[in-house]
C-alpha cells in the first residue's frame, strides 16, 4: 500500500491527517506550486495577470508526460536498504514502472487466487458436493469475482489509480465513511488469509510431511481427543510459523519480493502434475488400493493386507486387520459382528478418467460429523446392535457438512482479484493493463477450477474424495495421488505455496493499515501511520500478527474460511456498489477508459456478494456488517471530514434535488410543519456576532429538527467586501459549531444593512426548503438617538414577515437567556395567549422541554377573558383542547374587567408622543438633541417616580375599589412653538393652578373624549390642557399595555420564560417610535420574554 511521508516529515509531519494521495486536492497532479509560472512572450499577454493560479496548456502537458508514480510499499523498503549500503553521495533519478500486463498483473492475480484451499479441501468438496454440486459453488463464486473485476476495472481506469488498489478505489468513490469501514474490512479479510495460509503450512507439515513432529501425540487417540490434539499441535506450530515469518517481513522484506517467483513457480508445477496425472489415468492409473470391509472405508494403519486371513507357505494365518476386530487371533475368536457378516473387498482409489466413475460422484453426499465414510453401491449386511466402539478402525467423517460449509470454505480461493490493482503503480499503463490481466486471470483460474472439479469426479473414488486427510490412502494428500510424477510434488508444492502466500498477506496488510491511518479518516489508527525511518509500518505489522494470532488460536482451517470469506466478500460488494453508483448518476467525471461495463452487471455482482455472505454464514455476515457500521459510524461521528468527491455526495446532491422538487409540490402538512428557522444575527467591528445566545436558543428550539439558516449582511459592495464577508461567514460558521447548531449560514453584502436583511427575508433557503420563521433580537438600546435606524430597522422586519406570512419570535434580554450547558431544575414556561397565532405559543413551550436545558420546567398557559366572557368555561375548553393536542400544562383564565384610564397613562402617552415629535421635528445638533431627550427623559422618571395611591368608588361601580395614581409631572411646553432652543419643563403639582384642580372621572367617559364628563356624584379630576389633544388609539393602547404588563408581572415574574403574543407593527412609518414604547412597557419588569408572531396558518392540530 502507499507510503506518502516524505523525506522531509518526520512523525509529526503535516501528511498525518492529511491525504494518503498528494496534492490530491488539485485537479491535476504533480504541479509544482511552489514554482512560479514562467512567462515569455506577448502572444499570450491577455491572460498573463492569469499565469500564476492558471497554467498555460505547454506548461500542464508537461507536468503530466513526466508524471510517474511508484508504490511506496515494500519496494521502497527494499530499496532503502539498498541505499543504506550504498554511498549516498548521489542521487539516482527514479525509474518510471515498466510491468507489463504479464508480469505486472497476470501472474501475481494468479499467484494470489490459487491457494491452499485447491490443494487441500477442493477434493473433498467435490466427494461431499458431489460434481454437480461443486460446479454450481465454483461458478457462483467465479461469476462474482468476474463481476467484480468488470466493476474494479472501470474504477481502475476511470483516471489515474495511485498505489493503493482497493482501499484508495472504494474511498474516492464511496466516500472517507464507506472507505474506512470497507478498508477496514479487507485489511481484515487479508490478516484472516495469513492465518489460514499459516495454518493450511502447518496441517501440511504434521499430517503429510512430518507427522512425527506432532508435540501432541495423535497415536492411540480416537474421536475428540484426536481433534484436540490435531488442533493443539496447529495452535504451537502455527504461532511459532507466525513468529518467523513476521520476523522475515520486518527485517528481510526484499526477500520475500524475491522468493515470490520461486512461491508462483510452485503453484503453477503443482497444476501442471495434476494435469499430467489426469492423462496419465488414462494411460495406466496409479495403484492407490482403498480397502473396505462391506461399504466401510478403513482406515490404512488398521491393517497391513487388505483380507481377513492370509497364506504363507500353504497355511492360513490371521492379519494385522483380524486383530483389530477380534479378541485374538485364533480362527474361533469372538468378533465383531459387523466384521464377522461383511467380506473385506479392494478397490482402486484412483480408475482413471475413462473408468465411468464420474457417473457415481455427480450427485452430493453429505454427511454428519462422526459418520462411517462407506461406498454407495456396495452391499453390506448392517447390525443394528452394533456399537461405535470399533469405529476407530474405519475413516470418520471430521466435521458436519452441508451446501452453504462448502461456500464458505471454498471461496477464499478465488479471492486475490485485487492483486493487480494493488501494484498500479508498477505498471507501464495501468488503465490497460489493470482490466486485460485481472479479467485474464480470472477466466484462467476460473478453468482450471471448473476442469478440476470435473475431473476429480471423473478419476477418483468417491470415498478417497470425502477422505478429507486421506486415511484410507496411507495419509496421502488426496490431490497428491493424482499428480505425476509423484504425489510429493503436490505436498512440496503446496506447502511452498502456502509460505508463500502467507509472506504476502503478512507484507500486504499493513501496508494497507498504513494507508488508511496516513488518510487520517480513523482517529484511533493513527499511531499505525508511523512505522521506521524508511516508511517500513512496524506498528502495523504488530497489530496485524497480533490479530493473525487470533486466527492461528482457532486453528481449524475450516473455521478460518468463512471469516475471511465475509470480509473479502463486503469488500468486493462495495467495489460493485461504487461503480453502479457511479454509473447512475453520471457524474461528469465517469469517463472510464474500460467500456464494457453496465450498472446491472454491477448490481448483479453486488447481490451475489451480498448472497454469498449470508450463504457461508450469517452470523459471521452480521459480525462483519456490525464491524462495518460501527467504523462508518465513527469516522462519520469524529473522523476527519475529507472531500474526494465521492460517490455519496452525488447522491446526496440527488436525493437533495429530488426532494426539493417534492416540496414544491405545495405546502406542508400542519402534523409536518416545523420551524424552519432564519435567525438574523448581527456583527460587531471586529466581525463577531453580538448576540450568541441566539443561537443558544436557536439549539434549544431545534428538537423540531427542520432547518436552520444563520444570515447576517455586511455593508459595502461586493467586490470590495468579499474578504469582509468571508471572515463574517466564518465566524458564524464558528460560532453555530461551538452552540452545536446544524444548518447553513448565509452572509449578504449590500449597500444598507436594512436592504440586506430584506435580501435575506426574501431569498433565504432553496426551493421548497425555505425558511417559516425568523428569530431576531430585540433593539435594547432603540431609545438612544445613534440606535435610530436600529430600531426602524427592526419594525421593517415585522413588517416584511407578516407581508410574507413568516412567524416571528423576538427573544428580549436575550443576554439572560440560558446557555446550552445550563439546566433549569424547576420553574415554569408561561404563555400568555391572548390572541390565536395558530397555535405557535402552544408548539414552542413544547419543544422547548424537548431540550435539557428547560426539560425540568413545567409549562403554565395564561389567557384573558373579557367582561362578556364566560371564564370558567374557557378554562374547560382550554383543558380539553390542551388534552387533545398532547400537551401537558397548568390551565389559568385571568379575568381583566374594563377600568378607568389612569393619568399615569395619560401622562406616560404624553412623554411618548413628545419624545416622538421632538426627534422628528426639532432640528437641533446631536448634542442638542441628546440632552433634549435626557431632560424629558428624567422628566417624565421623576413624576412617575412620585406617584401616590388613593381609594375612590366610581359612580358606574360602586362595589369594587380601585386604586389611581395621583401624580406629579413636567409640563413640557408644546414643541411647536420652541423650534429653536431646547425647552425645559418644572414640576408643578395636579393640584396647583398651573396643572389645574386633580378630579376623578369615569373611565368610559374618558375613552370617548378628554373633555367629557359626567354628572352628579363626587369632583372629576379635570383635563390637563397637554392631554387633550393626545391621540385617543395610542392612550387606549397605552392603557391596554400597561394593564397586560400589571397582570403578567403578577402571575410570571418568577417565570423561568414568558412567551407572549407580539402586536401588529403600525401601518405606516408615523409613530414608529410609539410602536416600540407600547412593547417596551408591555414586557417591562420581565426577566426573559419571547415575543411571538404567528405567520397565518395553523401549526398544531389535534388530529393524528
Amino acid at each position: 500500500m502507499q507510503n506518502n511521508k516524505t523525506d522531509g516529515e518526520g512523525e509529526g509531519g503535516p501528511n498525518i491527517q492529511g491525504d494518503a494521495i498528494p496534492k490530491e486536492t488539485s485537479p491535476f497532479i504533480n504541479i509544482d506550486e511552489g514554482k512560479s509560472q514562467h512567462y515569455d512572450g506577448k502572444n499570450m499577454a491577455l491572460f498573463e495577470e492569469e499565469m500564476d493560479t492558471s497554467p498555460m496548456v505547454s506548461s500542464l502537458l508537461s507536468s503530466l508526460a513526466n508524471y510517474s508514480n511508484l508504490p511506496t510499499g515494500s519496494k521502497e523498503h527494499e530499496e532503502a536498504e539498498n541505499n543504506e549500503e550504498a554511498p549516498r553521495a548521489t542521487k539516482e533519478p527514479v525509474k518510471a514502472p515498466q510491468l507489463g500486463t504479464l508480469m505486472g498483473v497476470y501472474l501475481p492475480c494468479i499467484q494470489n487466487i490459487f491457494g491452499v484451499i485447491l490443494f487441500l479441501r477442493m477434493t473433498w468438496m467435490v466427494g461431499i458436493g458431489g460434481v454437480l454440486g461443486s460446479f454450481i459453488i465454483v461458478f457462483m463464486c467465479c461469476s462474482t469475482t468476474m463481476l467484480t473485476a468488470i466493476s474494479m476495472s472501470a474504477i481502475a481506469t476511470n483516471g489515474v489509480v495511485p498505489a493503493g488498489g482497493s482501499y484508495y478505489m472504494i474511498s474516492r468513490s464511496l466516500g472517507p465513511e464507506f472507505g474506512g469501514a470497507v478498508g477496514i474490512c479487507f485489511y481484515l479479510g487479508t490478516t484472516f488469509a495469513g492465518a489460514m495460509y499459516i495454518l493450511g503450512c502447518i496441517e501440511i507439515s504434521l499430517i503429510y510431511i512430518v507427522p512425527q513432529a506432532a508435540i501432541f501425540n495423535l497415536e492411540g487417540l480416537e474421536g475428540a481427543e484426536a481433534e484436540l490434539a490435531l488442533l493443539n499441535n496447529m495452535r504451537i506450530y502455527g504461532t511459532i510459523v507466525l513468529s518467523l515469518m513476521a520476523l522475515v517481513v520486518f527485517v528481510g522484506v526484499k526477500y520475500v519480493n524475491k522468493l515470490a517467483l520461486v512461491f508462483l513457480a510452485c503453484v503453477i508445477l503443482s497444476i501442471l502434475a495434476v494435469y499430467a496425472g489426469v492423462i496419465n489415468t488414462a494411460i495406466e492409473p496409479p495403484l492407490f488400493p482403498v480397502c473396505l470391509l462391506g461399504n466401510r472405508t478403513l482406515l490404512s494403519k488398521s491393517y497391513d493386507v487388505c483380507a481377513k486371513v492370509m497364506e504363507i507357505d500353504n497355511e492360513t494365518i490371521t492379519t494385522k486387520l483380524w486383530l483389530s476386530f477380534c479378541d485374538s487371533d485364533a480362527f474361533n475368536a469372538t468378533c465383531d459382528e459387523y466384521f464377522t457378516n461383511n467380506n473385506v473387498t479392494e478397490i482402486q482409489g484412483i480408475p482413471g478418467v475413462t473408468s465411468g466413475i464420474l457417473s457415481e460422484n455427480i450427485f452430493s453426499n453429505y454427511l454428519e460429523k462422526g459418520v462411517m465414510l462407506e461406498k454407495k453401491d456396495v452391499l453390506s449386511e448392517q447390525d443394528p446392535g452394533s456399537s461405535t466402539a470399533s469405529s476407530g478402525r474405519y475413516v470418520l467423517t471430521d466435521i458436519t457438512s452441508f451446501f452453504t460449509l462448502l461456500v464458505g470454505i471454498y471461496f477464499p480461493s478465488v479471492t486475490g482479484i485485487m492483486a493487480g490493482s494493488n501494484r498500479s503503480g508498477d505498471l507501464k499503463d495501468a488503465q490497460k493493463s489493470i482490466p486485460i490481466g485481472t479479467i485474464a486471470a480470472i477466466t484462467t483460474t476460473s478453468i482450471v477450477y471448473m476442469s478440476c472439479v470435473v475431473l476429480f469426479g471423473a478419476c477418483i473414488e468417491g470415498v478417497v474424495l470425502r477422505d478429507k486427510f486421506g486415511e484410507g490412502v496411507n495419509g496421502n494428500l488426496v490431490i497428491g495421488t493424482l499428480a505425476w510424477p509423484s504425489p510429493w510434488v503436490i505436498v512440496f508444492g503446496s506447502f511452498f505455496s502456502t509460505c508463500g502466500a502467507g509472506l504476502q498477506s503478512l507484507t500486504g496488510a499493513p501496508r494497507l493499515l498504513q494507508a488508511i491511518s496516513r488518510d487520517g479518516i480513523i482517529p484511533f489508527l493513527r499511531v499505525f501511520g508511523h512505522g521506521k525511518a524508511n516508511g517500513e509500518p512496524t506498528w502495523a505489522l504488530l497489530l496485524t500478527a497480533s490479530i493473525c494470532e487470533i486466527g492461528i488460536l482457532i486453528a481449524s482451517l475450516d473455521a478460518v474460511a468463512p471469516i475471511l470469506s465475509m470480509f473479502f466478500l463486503m469488500c468486493y460488494m462495495f467495489v460493485n456498489l461504487a461503480c453502479a453508483l457511479q454509473t447512475l448518476l453520471r457524474t461528469p467525471n465517469w469517463r472510464p477508459r474500460f467500456k464494457f461495463y453496465h450498472w446491472t452487471l454491477s448490481f448483479l455482482g453486488m447481490s451475489l456478494c451480498l448472497s454469498l455472505m449470508f450463504m457461508c454464514s450469517w452470523y459471521y455476515a452480521i459480525v462483519a456488517m456490525g464491524i462495518a457500521t460501527c467504523i462508518y459510524k465513527y469516522i462519520e461521528f469524529c473522523g476527519a471530514e475529507k472531500e474526494w468527491g465521492d460517490g455519496i455526495r452525488g447522491i446526496s446532491l440527488s436525493a437533495a434535488r429530488f426532494a426539493l422538487m417534492r416540496l414544491e409540490e405545495g405546502p406542508p402538512h400542519t402534523k409536518n410543519w416545523r420551524p424552519q428557522l432564519l435567525v438574523l444575527v448581527s456583527l460587531d467591528s471586529e466581525q463577531n456576532v453580538e448576540h450568541p445566545r441566539l443561537l443558544s436558543l436557536t439549539n434549544q428550539l431545534k428538537a423540531g429538527k427542520g432547518l436552520t439558516i444563520v444570515g447576517t449582511s455586511v455593508q459595502g459592495t461586493f467586490l470590495n467586501n468579499y474578504i469582509e464577508a468571508q471572515t463574517a461567514e466564518q465566524a458564524v460558521r464558528k460560532l453555530m459549531e461551538t452552540e452545536k447548531v446544524k444548518g447553513f449560514s448565509q452572509v449578504v453584502v449590500s449597500s444598507s444593512l436594512r436592504d440586506g436583511t430584506s435580501h435575506l427575508v426574501q431569498a433565504g433557503g432553496l426551493g421548497g426548503l425555505k425558511h417559516n420563521t425568523v428569530m431576531v433580537s430585540w433593539p435594547h438600546d432603540w431609545k438612544q438617538p445613534q440606535c435610530n435606524q436600529q430600531f426602524r430597522n427592526f419594525i421593517e422586519v415585522v413588517r416584511e414577515t407578516t407581508i410574507s406570512s413568516l412567524a416571528l419570535l423576538v427573544p428580549k434580554n436575550i443576554s439572560s437567556y440560558p446557555s446550552n450547558g445550563e439546566r433549569f431544575t424547576e420553574g415554569h414556561i408561561d404563555v400568555w395567549w391572548i390572541v390565536h397565532d395558530g397555535g405557535m405559543l402552544m408548539l414552542l413551550p413544547f419543544l422547548l422541554r424537548q431540550h435539557k436545558v428547560w426539560r425540568k420546567c413545567k409549562i403554565r398557559i395564561f389567557t384573558v377573558a373579557q367582561l362578556d366572557d364566560n371564564s370558567i368555561q374557557m378554562k374547560k375548553d382550554l383543558i380539553t383542547f390542551l388534552y387533545h393536542l398532547r400537551i401537558e400544562a397548568v390551565v389559568e383564565v385571568v379575568e381583566m374587567h374594563d377600568s378607568d384610564i389612569s393619568a399615569y397613562t395619560y401622562e406616560k402617552t404624553l412623554v411618548m408622543e413628545q419624545r416622538s415629535e421632538i426627534l422628528n421635528q426639532m432640528h437641533l445638533t446631536k448634542t442638542e438633541k441628546e440632552r433634549e431627550i435626557q431632560s424629558i427623559t428624567d422628566s417624565s422618571r421623576g413624576s412617575i417616580r412620585r406617584k401616590s395611591t388613593a381609594a375612590f368608588r366610581s359612580q358606574r361601580s360602586t362595589e369594587e375599589p380601585s386604586t389611581v395614581a395621583e401624580e406629579e409631572s413636567a409640563a413640557a411646553p408644546n414643541a411647536k412653538n420652541s423650534k429653536n432652543a431646547p425647552t425645559s419643563t418644572s414640576d408643578t403639582s395636579l393640584g396647583s393652578p398651573a396643572g389645574g384642580t386633580g378630579t376623578w372621572t369615569d373611565g368610559k367617559a374618558l375613552e370617548k373624549g378628554p373633555s367629557a364628563h359626567t354628572g352628579g356624584g363626587k369632583d372629576h379630576f379635570s383635563m390637563r390642557p397637554e392631554w387633550e389633544h393626545l391621540n385617543q388609539t395610542d392612550v387606549r393602547r397605552m392603557h391596554t399595555a400597561m394593564k397586560l404588563n400589571e397582570v403578567i408581572s403578577k402571575k410570571s415574574k418568577e417565570a423561568k420564560l414568558v412567551l407572549l403574543n407580539m402586536p401588529g407593527p403600525p401601518r405606516n412609518r408615523v409613530g414608529e417610535e410609539n410602536y416600540m414604547e407600547f412593547l417596551e412597557v408591555l414586557t417591562e419588569g420581565l426577566n426573559r420574554v419571547l415575543l411571538v408572531r404567528g405567520g397565518g396558518r395553523e401549526v398544531i392540530t389535534i388530529y393524528s
